[in-house]
């Protein structure tokens, strides 16, 4: 009997491990390997999966993530409901470090990534008005309020290229489109998870101030080394709303959202997990 979790978790740059006590699977897709075997365990009585998006060591770049194998893997583990944390550089004066950021919209300005699973000769045009689950969303908010964690319910997060950072003309462009934070991972992955047919919702931990906002004293443009130091100072606060979260979600059976209804019944592969 394959394994199976209901709820899964995409780490994102410096979170590579959920759960101590998990066991390691190995999962081929039709896309290639994901980025790293799949770990199962049991959190608040569910089983839950965790994928770490770069990788166990942070060697995939966010232009060269198999996104689509990634979200295969967890789909045919059974997970139907993606919690997807990441890191993410403020825009705004009123986004500072250390905020949680649910994000409601994104924008995508990425290219060359594959970014559907229906490349024919079946087309589906999957309706995307709202790409994050709203059920998510409240449990993820609600979990930062119950944890003590300052949240920030909504906001739309531009989503660049990679691997480099913006130009500073580039990040006063996002500010002045009223964008609130800055990230390189959210597209394809919530687009792959909506073709799916599961909820997806991303949290995204504020590391830093983009290229620097003009109208805060002090504040310099980012680095990868201040980027990686400060999600690792601040992951134990995120590990904890998660925790929240999948409780609170775990304990829904059934969404009560249009997330799995998204794909109008029809998958491009029937699930075949080949766990090792």
């Amino acid at each position: 009997m394959a394994p199976a979790a209901s709820i899964g978790v995409l780490g994102g740059s410096g979170f590579y491990r959920l759960l101590d006590d998990a066991d390691e699977h190995r999962v081929d897709t039709p896309f290639g390997p994901p980025s790293a075997p799949v770990t199962l365990g049991r959190l608040h009585g569910r089983d839950v999966a965790f994928l770490p998006r770069h990788g166990a060591g942070h060697e995939h770049p966010p232009h060269r993530i198999n996104y689509r194998a990634n979200l295969w893997a967890l789909h045919a583990l059974g997970v139907r409901r993606v919690l997807a944390p990441c890191a993410a550089g403020s825009l705004q004066p009123d986004v500072h470090p250390g905020d949680l950021v649910v994000c409601d919209q994104f924008v995508d300005r990425t290219w060359g990534r594959p970014g559907t699973f229906f490349d024919g000769p079946v087309a589906n045009h999957v309706a995307f008005a709202e790409p994050y689950c709203p059920e998510l969303r409240t449990a993820v908010v609600d979990a930062a309020h119950r944890c003590d964690v300052r949240v920030v319910d909504g906001g739309t997060v531009v989503v660049v290229q990679g691997p480099r950072f913006s130009t500073r003309a580039e990040s006063r462009w996002h500010r002045a489109q009223g964008w609130q934070v800055v990230n390189m991972t959210q597209c394809p992955e919530a687009v792959l998870a909506r073709e799916l047919g599961q909820c997806y919702a991303t949290v995204a931990l504020i590391t830093d101030y983009d290229a620097g906002i003009d109208e805060l004293d002090g504040a310099v443009a980012v680095s990868q080394e201040a980027v990686f130091r400060f999600f690792e100072e601040n992951l134990g606060r995120l590990r904890q709303v998660l925790f929240s979260a999948i409780e609170r979600v775990g304990a829904q059976e059934h969404a009560r959202c249009a997330c799995a209804a998204a794909p109008n019944g029809m998958v491009p592969f029937p699930p075949d997990p080949t766990p090792v």
